[in-house]
């Protein structure tokens, strides 16, 4: 009988296997389609606000870059950089307090979460803008005595700047303390009885083991804080803070331009944003740097790796 053979089949070198086929990209024209109908929109509205008369583009360029609006830019930089140290600095200790075992101090941080958290930021700062009324005198003594180390007046204390530090920066306690709170619960358990194996007492391996490990997940959303609190310092402006956007409501009340004043606070607001973002991104990716996928990188980036690798593939299929 016959073996029958089966003709013999010659290797695919490199390149035969893709090199006769014709790779088509799927088109995708409606996402063509929005993205041209959403830029032709952008446009319009571009134009539109650039010719129109009524927002007085002379007056945005006189005060733009005025003395009062860099005046008003620097208690808005103060307060949020003074109102995020407070709140971050008394989060983390009412954090902890929530976190402990015992029911004092567990009540106390809960209470102090449930009330500044529960309550609305502008009536805050409202109640610290007129404390005089409800006490005249701030007085540092033994209760229920009438001995007194130190006393003055409440309106000589609480000026409007400090009623406005008050008031943000002990708001922004609360909601650091769940954020905190959060970044603690993050850590392993283990790594805190290990700690204690070692002898280490509570507060040191929370200073020393769990803080450190929990600001990759503390430092993203704190982050976005800090860009929240530079945008709610523009509520002090009620209690006159003399902030950016008291100033703005000082200059408008004069000269009646509310829509060009308003345009030169949103474009100070922006730029600060703006700026804020940049360490904010930076931040996140470097404590991220663990668990952030690739995708996660910076656009620039991404599109210089984009074009390394296009190189790349270029110099191998010019080397074959």
């Amino acid at each position: 009988m016959t073996d029958i053979k089966a003709p013999a089949v010659p290797p695919a070198t490199v390149g035969d296997s893709t090199g006769d086929l014709d790779i088509v990209p799927v088109r995708n024209y409606g996402r063509w389609i929005a993205a041209a109908a959403s830029l032709l929109a952008l446009v319009g509205l571009v134009g539109s606000l650039a010719k129109n008369d009524n927002l007085h583009w002379d007056v945005v360029g006189t005060y733009l870059f005025a003395d009062l609006i860099f005046d008003g830019l620097g208690t808005t930089l103060w307060l949020t950089a003074a109102a995020m140290a407070l709140g971050l600095g008394l989060g983390t200790l009412i954090a902890v307090m929530r976190l402990s075992t015992s029911p004092v101090l567990h009540g106390l941080s809960t209470g102090f979460v449930w009330v500044f958290r529960g309550t609305p930021l502008l009536v805050q700062i409202i109640f610290w803008g007129y404390a005089a009324a409800l006490y005249h005198y701030v007085k540092i003594g033994i209760p229920f005595t009438d001995v007194s180390f130190f006393q003055a007046e409440t309106n000589t204390l609480l000026t409007p700047a400090i009623a406005a530090l008050l008031a943000l920066g002990l708001n922004e306690a609360a909601y650091a303390s769940e954020i905190v709170r959060a970044g603690i619960q993050s850590v392993d358990p283990g790594q805190a009885e290990a700690a204690h194996s070692l002898g280490m007492r509570p507060a040191l391996t929370m200073r020393r083991i769990v803080l450190p490990q929990a600001m990759r997940v503390i430092i993203p959303p704190m982050g976005n804080e800090t860009i929240n609190m530079l945008k709610m310092t523009a509520l002090v402006s009620v209690i006159s803070a003399h902030d950016l956007m008291s100033n703005i409501q000082d200059v408008y009340a004069q000269n009646y331009q509310v829509i060009p004043m308003l345009v030169v606070a949103s474009l100070w607001y922006l730029a600060l944003v703006t700026l804020l973002s940049v360490p904010q991104a930076w931040l996140e990716r470097r404590y991220g740097r663990g668990t952030a996928r690739a995708g996660h990188a910076s656009p620039l980036r991404r599109m210089l790796g984009g074009a390394s690798g296009l190189v790349g593939k270029n110099s191998k299929e010019e080397g074959r």
